[in-house]
């Protein structure tokens, strides 16, 4: 799985002979855990296989339904304008079928392309005409946990000089994920996520560095 995988160690629980009588019938060990947050990943991950990925993104807290349209209020120091991001069906990335995240602002145009594992990870696999993951280096990362977990940590991509961040999760509730990303290409600058279930980004704020707000217009 998405070029390899841990396996946890299933510690044996042994009966001692002195305790047999007292404890017949009570000797089956509990099943292990599922994974859950960032377990057995390897973020990012060097040599994805396609056959571990899914057609569509639906992980609840990162949905990307073809066809979407949402709007967003954003603040800077130059005032208030929106931003519109839509999904549409992406292209082949490192050999996996990704899905594109389409933002508009300001007259520019930016596309991310995801894709999501068998498991409900979802991965970034690039950005159109800046890198793509398995060319020049670049790999996927994560983008968001099936099940994210307080304290995860772990890369949201890399590429060399052009993307280098690093997100950790905050704070988890039955409606709001809140995740905190920084880079190591600009120091001392950092951002705060809010993701809803089953809307995805509700809201960022740098809380560090430059001023900017976003956030989905109600």
């Amino acid at each position: 799985m998405l070029g390899s995988m841990t396996v946890r160690a299933v510690a044996v629980l042994t009966l001692l002979a002195a305790l047999a009588p007292s404890l017949a019938g009570c000797g089956t060990a509990s099943a292990p855990s599922p994974p859950t947050g960032v377990d057995e990943l390897v973020i990012p991950t060097p040599s994805p296989d396609p056959a571990d990925f899914v057609a569509r993104v639906d992980n609840p807290w990162f949905p990307l339904t073809p066809g979407t349209r949402r709007v967003y209020d954003v603040a800077d120091a130059d005032g208030t304008h929106p931003l519109v991001v839509t999904v549409a069906p992406g292209q082949v990335i490192d050999g996996v079928g990704t899905t594109a995240r389409v933002q508009t602002e300001r007259g520019r145009r930016t596309v991310d392309f995801y894709a999501q594992d068998d498991r409900g990870n979802v991965w970034w696999f690039g950005r159109q005409g800046e890198w793509e993951a398995g060319a020049d280096g670049a790999e996927a990362g994560l983008a968001m946990a099936a099940d994210p977990r307080v304290g995860d940590g772990y890369r949201t991509a890399y590429a060399a000089g052009v993307v280098e961040d690093r997100a950790s999760v905050e704070a988890v509730s039955d409606d709001l994920v809140t995740v905190v990303v920084r880079s190591a290409l600009r120091p001392g600058a950092s951002a705060e996520q809010t993701y809803l279930r089953g809307t995805g980004l509700e809201s960022e704020q740098v809380v560090s560095g430059a001023y900017r707000v976003v956030r989905l217009r109600q």
